[in-house]
């Protein structure tokens, strides 16, 4: 009998080494994996609050969590009910199984499953049919788990993978989506709910069967007080609680955001953005109410960003997310469009740091030639003389012109390259037109660059998810950048530039208050114009709107605004016109006295911008002529001839002058006994065939009339422009034919090659 028993032990030893044998072997064969199904992602805001999910092929939804951010509730619930002996088991509970067996044999149905949690994950990362094959299955891939995995982490990956309904599975899917918050933050009755949940998620729907949900959670409460986890009274308080929660919502903020940060890190589970979650929840309500006053087909964006650390609070990327009829999926943050005049505070502030310019420094606003590019302001009409700050500040095109001529459109452009800020063109050749929107850009590489308006010179990369780091280059100086700023600044609190591409495509406006940076753009997507939209009606509007959101944000939070100090190396002083230096206001070269901005005391004189003629007296600024003793203008080798200096204006603007200030008043009678032949001698234009505010009347009978015009005076090929529009190019004196056909008011301008020009207005009728 003894020598029996002995050879059934030995039997039955030779049968469990067998089968642990089988099961390493099958382990090295068929290794678990717990990556089978593939990565959904979640876009964060900055407080940790779900903006987006993308879920899996099969739509479902993973909110991966750690153990420690699971509440103790839903443990004590969870474990006490599913496996009170999970850290105690190898990963099948015999006794379970046995008793389960026993219950569902008696009452000829199944009661329980006697599963373990790691039973459950195992059928949860390998689905089986509910037939004896499918159990071994599901026992073998448990002892695989017990085997490569630490309790914890067994538990942390049914925590994430239960399901809670179709497409969702986890507690954090689960805690967003039924209660709208974090794990860490639900209560002991919402905790008990989830922990019991997954028995049958579409039966025990909270949000559409409260009452079912109800008793089952009362069922894990009694569980809970026969095992004395929990207080009577705790117990009590809990039963007391009804279940009641809303529809069931998924995350539906920054769709675009959300689809840009996905494909920078496809990777990545949960990406924490720096969003602000109020403040996105009211610039897509701004979006959705504004598309309803825009042309059809319209779309708009909204971007946010605090300069203090460059964080993008704010992404609206479109009008309407879900919107077709305006390209809705369209981001139009990323999309390359034409910048229009939101360029021109670089060029200003490059100026400025070059020497070239000081705040009030004297600009044309004047009609320019170069070569087949004929530029004009976007009102078509011309301001003659203007300071820096007034071109700037009034976005008037002809100055930005004359300053990116003397600074170099590909030096120019290689500084905004240079410091991310990419133009595209046909060809990619840098030329003057970029400064005007001939090139296009992304607005979030706009407003990076326009940090340095704000982070004292200095650009930094906007930063969209938390992992980013501050990060800086250097563009312009702290004087320059302040004095730019000071320039676009239209009220204490918002400075901001606006911009129009051709054809009323894009309407821009790019703002700064003294914590945010704010970036509007409207327009179509499909890039056809809208007749009438531009940057100051369409998008300062807009821009008005957020930046007081902004503003009353800050004060609710209590917040002080950063203040903006002013660099040692700025200066106040008062200079003259039209020299552009400093001059006592009794000099007579001292016609218009201007208090401007100076940086590192450095004054520069009034841009020349003549260069293609010899002539002294064609020139601006501080002009050196001679007179005798009388008075009068000489050559330099009469007898009695003193030099003498003279502040003129550039010729160019002479017909927008006072009478004194013009050259004609300027300069000193020529002397009949030595006088000055040829060079430095000066040839005023006229126009022959039209008188200023002349009315010119048609014959009975046709509908157009044809005027002969001989430009008198001045200076080689003339250009003629009527109403903003360049008509006619002639030669010396050669005569141009006008042949009006409209009715109304007119002007007619005139300009000759050493830049004079003369303009009149006439009627008719």
């Amino acid at each position: 009998m003894k020598k029996r028993l002995l050879k059934i032990l030995a039997l039955l030893l030779f049968v469990i080494l067998l089968l642990v044998g089988i099961f390493f072997v099958a382990d090295c064969l068929f290794p678990i994996s717990i990556a089978k199904q593939k990565n959904t992602q979640t876009i964060l805001a900055q407080d940790g609050t779900p903006l987006w999910r993308f879920a899996d092929e099969n739509g479902v939804w993973r909110y991966p969590i750690k153990l420690d951010e699971v509440p103790n509730d839903y443990l004590d619930a969870l474990l006490n009910y599913e496996d009170r002996y999970f850290y105690h088991h190898f990963g099948v509970n015999l006794a379970s199984l046995l008793r389960a067996a026993w219950q569902n044999i008696t009452n000829k149905k199944i009661i329980s499953g006697g599963s373990t949690i790691s039973m459950q994950v195992a059928r949860l990362l390998y689905p089986h049919d509910r037939t004896m094959i499918g159990k071994l299955k599901q026992v073998f891939r448990t002892l695989q788990l017990e085997l490569h995995f630490k309790k914890d982490e067994i538990l942390t990956l049914y925590i994430n993978h239960a399901p809670f309904d179709g497409t969702i599975e986890g507690l954090g899917a689960a805690s967003w989506s039924y209660f709208g918050k974090a794990p860490k933050a639900l209560t002991r009755s919402e905790s008990v709910l989830l922990a019991i949940l997954p028995q049958a998620p579409s039966r025990l729907r909270p949000d559409r069967y409260p009452e079912r949900a109800k008793k089952a959670r009362d069922k894990v409460l009694t569980r809970l007080s026969q095992y004395q986890i929990w207080s009577p009274d705790m117990i009590k308080q809990v039963q007391k609680e009804e279940v009641w929660v809303y529809p069931r919502k998924k995350p539906q903020l920054a769709p675009l955001l959300a689809r840009r940060l996905s494909q920078q890190y496809p990777n990545i589970d949960i990406i924490h953005s720096n969003i602000d979650l109020s403040l996105q929840y009211n610039l897509e309500d701004i979006a959705r109410n504004r598309k309803n006053q825009l042309p059809p087909k319209t779309s708009l964006a909204i971007l946010v960003v605090d300069h203090t650390d460059m964080t993008v609070k704010g992404y609206v990327g479109s009008a309407d997310f879900n919107d077709k009829e305006r390209f809705g999926q369209v981001d139009m943050i990323s999309a390359l469009r034409s910048p229009g005049s939101t360029l021109k505070p670089f060029i200003y502030a490059l100026a400025i740091d070059d020497g070239m310019i000081h705040s009030e420094s004297l600009l044309q606003d004047t009609p320019r030639i170069n070569s087949d590019y004929l530029p004009t302001n976007f009102d078509k009409s011309f301001y003659g003389p203007v300071s820096a700050s007034e071109a700037l500040k009034n976005s008037l095109n002809l100055p930005a012109v004359q300053l990116i001529e003397h600074y170099g459109p590909k030096r120019f452009t290689g500084n905004l390259v240079d410091i991310g800020l990419s133009l595209v063109s046909t060809g990619n050749n840098p030329n003057i037109s970029y400064i005007l929107g001939g090139a296009s850009l992304r607005m979030d590489n706009l407003v990076s660059a326009y940090s340095a308006f704000a982070r004292h010179g200095q650009v930094s990369p906007l930063r969209f998810t938390q992992i980013e780091p501050l990060l800086s280059k250097p563009f312009i100086s702290d004087g320059s950048a302040w004095i730019t700023r000071q320039m676009l600044i239209n009220n204490q609190q918002l400075a901001y530039k606006t911009g129009t591409s051709y054809g009323y495509r894009d309407a821009w406006a790019m703002g700064i208050n003294p914590r945010y940076l704010i970036g509007i753009w409207v327009g179509r997507p499909d890039g056809t114009p809208v007749v009438g939209q531009y940057g100051t009606i369409t998008a300062v509007p807009i821009l008005r709107q957020v930046n007081t959101l902004l503003l009353n944000k800050e004060r609710r939070l209590n917040r002080p605004l950063p203040v903006v100090i002013k660099p040692a190396t700025v200066t106040l002083h008062k200079i003259c016109w039209p020299s552009g230096q400093i001059l006592p206001i009794t000099d007579e070269n001292c016609h218009r006295q201007k208090s401007a901005w100076i940086l590192n005391n450095m004054v520069p004189p009034t841009l020349d911008t003549l260069a293609s003629l010899n002539n002294n007296i064609y020139r601006s600024g501080w002009v050196t002529i001679w007179v005798n003793d009388e008075g009068k203008r000489v050559s330099a080798d009469c007898r009695n001839a003193h030099k003498k200096q003279i502040a003129l204006w550039p010729i160019a603007l002479e017909n927008w002058l006072l009478p004194k200030e013009r050259r004609q008043s300027r300069l000193p009678e020529v002397d009949k006994n030595c006088p000055i032949l040829g060079k430095d001698t000066f040839s005023p234009l006229n126009i022959i065939g039209l008188r200023d505010k002349q009315l010119v009347k048609r014959l009975q009978g046709q509908n157009d009339v044809t005027i002969d015009l001989i430009p008198q005076g001045g200076n080689g090929d003339k250009w003629w422009f009527l109403d903003g529009e360049l008509i006619a190019h002639t030669h010396n004196e050669q005569k141009a034919s006008l042949t009006i056909t409209q009715k109304g008011l007119h002007n007619l301008l005139l300009l000759d090659q050493s830049g004079q020009i003369v303009r009149m207005a006439f009627t008719f009728d």
